[in-house]
């Protein structure tokens, strides 16, 4: 294994501590099913070596954490062309199938803000990873929508940024919150000319300089995992809270629809929580074997 440029690789997205931890993690997992084998390895490969941990380990957050440097692993060899395809990107700890929206998985306000506190080995992957993180946070962009964003779509004068319109949600021009302004401004400005390899129209790009991905976006999210390690942090679960959290504070429903894009009033009124709901939350969140 090529430790070195891998460790780098980790570096650009993980504090020192973390990457230690990634790499002691992937070493046993190599360990178990050889190098060669691992880097070929599908689903079905992996599968037995998570089995083993769950035998190893009874908690499984310990589990979970090594799921995610395996996941890490394999980006990393997709990252630099070792691979095409990633064996166990949705690869998650399930015991129990998940509801369409876990009321449990919603994060308030104060939670999602503490993603936007996070400390970066370089200040590069801190302004771009700060103004994906915002855009999720604060404007509850779907997936599809953050990395289809371009330049010309960010509005710095007028502070607004434009979510087109795609064929399961309508068009919405949305405001950005002033420290996002400043933010976005040093990341256009300044970071991405820094990053970017080849010209693009696309306003994400990763730190190779190339167009973000969703995988990468995917990836980043994952790495904030260990923040709330029992509950399930994705950009879906962060875009339900966010409009959750709207409708709890009282907004119209007209306004949180249009806020969403979404089509129909009854997309947007699933995210109403009536009190006996949010009861239920509590429950499931701090009583789970009730």
């Amino acid at each position: 294994m090529e430790t070195g440029k891998l460790k780098a690789y980790l570096l650009e997205q993980h504090t020192p501590a973390t990457v230690k931890i990634y790499l002691h993690d992937i070493e046993l997992f190599l360990l178990y099913l050889s190098e060669e084998k691992a880097r070929a390895a599908t689903y079905r490969d992996v599968l037995p070596y998570v089995d083993y941990l769950r035998k190893k380990y009874p908690n499984p957050r310990t589990v979970s954490r090594t799921i995610y440097s395996i996941k890490a692993y394999y980006f990393w060899l997709i990252a630099t062309g070792q691979r095409d395809g990633h064996p166990c990107r949705y690869l998650n700890l399930k015991d129990a199938k998940d509801l369409p929206v876990q009321l449990q998985d919603l994060f308030t306000a104060e939670e999602l803000e503490l993603l936007l506190q996070r400390e970066e080995r370089y200040e590069a992957a801190k302004v771009k990873n700060q103004v994906i993180i915002s855009l999720l946070v604060y404007q509850a962009l779907k997936l599809s929508e953050l990395v289809g964003l371009k330049t010309d779509d960010v509005d710095l004068q007028q502070g607004t940024v434009y979510v087109g319109e795609t064929p399961k949600s309508n068009s919405r021009t949305l405001s950005l919150k002033p420290k996002q302004v400043m933010l976005f401004y040093e990341y256009i400005h300044q970071v991405r000319p820094r990053l970017l390899k080849n010209e693009t129209e696309y306003l994400l790009v990763n730190l190779r300089g190339q167009r973000e991905s969703g995988e990468g976006v995917m990836y980043l999210v994952e790495t904030f995992k260990p923040l709330f390690p029992e509950r399930n942090l994705n950009p879906t679960t962060i875009r339900q809270s966010v409009l959750a959290n709207m409708l709890k504070a009282g907004k119209d429903l007209r306004v949180v629809q249009a806020f969403a894009g979404h089509r129909k009033p009854g997309t947007t009124e699933k995210y109403r929580q009536t009190g006996l709901e949010e009861l239920k939350a509590v429950i499931a969140k701090y009583h789970p074997l009730q």
